[in-house]
């Protein structure tokens, strides 16, 4: 009876080698090829991601005033420390700009007015004297001969009572009088006002011979 050949262990080992790279290639054909590149999806979401942060930053830069924590409370004061409020200017400091629109032309910037045409403001007994005078003369105009300073003019002022209101009028002769070093109190509002209602009669400019019978305060 014959006995089967034995393989030596030198084939056996050839053998089994044989088997594994086998079944090492088999796995390598099943295997998905790797696509050439990147993939895009991952780029895309990385895109997106990067615009939603810049564009978020640049709203919260000019938003950020709503994510205040004062805001979240009702009661909280809402103005920041250190923060500037607004600048409240005076009655001549807001009467200058209808000084430059309204009376610098015959008076001047300098309140100095025109030698022998239009009497100056600067200095003048009429500007820092009885404040019912010189708002009769706003309201109504003057005109014929008046003395200012030693000096006599003789010419016409327009009436300004229905181009300019009471707080107009108040805030110009606030500026009148205390400009060009003088030195004389606030007119106010309702000081004009109840000129302006005493005298609602008036259809004729004022003299000089008038306005001195008011006197000075």
């Amino acid at each position: 009876m014959s006995t089967p050949d034995k393989k030596s262990p030198i084939e056996v080992s050839k053998a089994s080698d044989d088997s594994i790279l086998q079944v090492h290639a088999g796995l390598q054909k099943t295997k998905p090829e790797k696509a050439d590149g990147y993939a895009a999806t991952p780029l895309v979401l990385l895109g997106i991601m990067c615009s939603a942060v810049f564009l978020g930053s640049i709203y919260m830069v000019h938003n950020s005033v709503r994510f205040d924590p004062l805001v979240v409370s009702e009661h909280a004061k809402r103005e920041k420390p250190g923060a500037a409020g607004p600048v409240a200017l005076s009655r001549a400091q807001l009467g200058k700009k209808v000084f430059t629109s309204t009376c610098a032309t015959c008076h001047q910037a300098t309140g100095l007015g025109v030698p022998g045409q239009f009497p100056p403001l600067a200095g003048s007994e009429w500007a820092t004297g009885n404040e019912e005078r010189i708002i009769r003369i706003v309201l109504h105009g003057l005109s014929g001969p008046i003395k200012v300073e030693g000096h006599e003019f003789n010419n016409v002022m327009a009436p300004l009572g229905a181009v300019l209101k009471d707080e107009q009028i108040a805030n110009v002769l606030s500026y009148v009088r205390q400009e060009w070093g003088n030195k004389a109190a606030d007119v106010e509002p309702e000081t004009v006002a109840k000129v302006r209602a005493d005298t609602a009669g008036r259809t004729a400019s004022w003299t000089a011979a008038e306005l001195e019978k008011i006197g000075n305060p």
